[in-house]
């Protein structure tokens, strides 16, 4: 299965007029009482979920397959652990770039 991406670029000085159908959304929802547009069940953020709040959680890299060339006994380690080698490759990589940019 493969995935393409299509990007768009978007002059937004320039945006298309909206339609008929967008301006009779828009007005519909203007129209509503205030608190009917179904955001009151939502609870307010407290001060503790801050505290508790994670950056980048669900944030996914995007994946480059590359070619790697690994000292035997090293490739050797990061198999022994089991399986995800490739990703612990990763994830020291990251370690030590993360360090570095501080």
């Amino acid at each position: 299965m493969s995935t393409k991406f299509v990007r768009r670029d978007v002059d937004l000085t320039a945006l298309p007029p909206l339609t008929a159908a967008q301006q009779a959304e828009l007005a519909a929802l203007a129209a509503r009482p205030k608190g009917a547009t179904g955001d009151h069940d939502m609870p307010a953020l407290t001060e503790a979920f801050w505290q508790n709040a994670e950056r980048g959680r669900f944030y996914k890299p995007i994946k480059t397959s590359t070619t790697l060339r690994i000292d035997a006994d090293v490739l050797a380690w990061l198999k022994a652990q089991g399986k995800g080698y490739q990703s612990r490759i990763n994830a020291i990589l990251r370690r030590e770039m993360l360090a570095s940019l501080k």
